[in-house]
């Protein structure tokens, strides 16, 4: 009767659920908009390597 009476691995557990369900959601966002995040950052790359000038000042 002891057993069913300690409630202090409750806790522990819930914070393992969530944290879990975190991490899911937070693994399914980036494989939804990974690609269009990839494509963004490569176009500002892109813009911003046209707009500086490389050439050497003397």
């Amino acid at each position: 009767m002891n057993f069913l009476k300690n409630q202090q691995g409750q806790g522990i557990m819930e914070y393992v659920i969530i944290s879990s369900l975190v991490g899911i959601c937070c693994l399914v966002a980036v494989k939804s908009f990974g690609d269009v995040i990839q494509k963004r950052i490569s176009n500002m790359q892109a813009q911003v390597v046209k707009e500086i000038d490389l050439k050497p000042t003397k």
